[in-house]
């Protein structure tokens, strides 16, 4: 898969839609892993979501992690049914 790699702020300038597969169920653990990184050790992950141009990729730290949502700093939300891959 190619991902266009964009800076976190701009991910506001995008539609996020649904993955063609869901993925959630198989990033659950690499989603709490994310943010324990993020958390504790400052870590950034990759994160590769799909949107209506096409995947797009960000490299920053995960915030928090809700049911419906990654949080990125600043308040950034991505929701978990546009993710693709995960990666730290």
């Amino acid at each position: 898969m190619t991902a266009e790699l964009i800076a976190k702020e701009d991910i506001k300038e995008y539609k996020l839609i649904h993955a063609p597969e869901s993925h959630v169920h198989e990033l659950r653990y690499k989603l709490q892993s994310a943010l324990r990184l993020g958390n504790e050790f400052k870590s950034k992950s990759l994160i590769t979501f799909q949107t209506e141009e096409g995947p797009k990729k960000v490299e920053t730290t995960v915030w928090s992690l809700t049911d419906a949502y990654l949080q990125l700093k600043g308040g950034i939300l991505i929701p978990l049914y546009s993710l693709l891959d995960l990666e730290y």
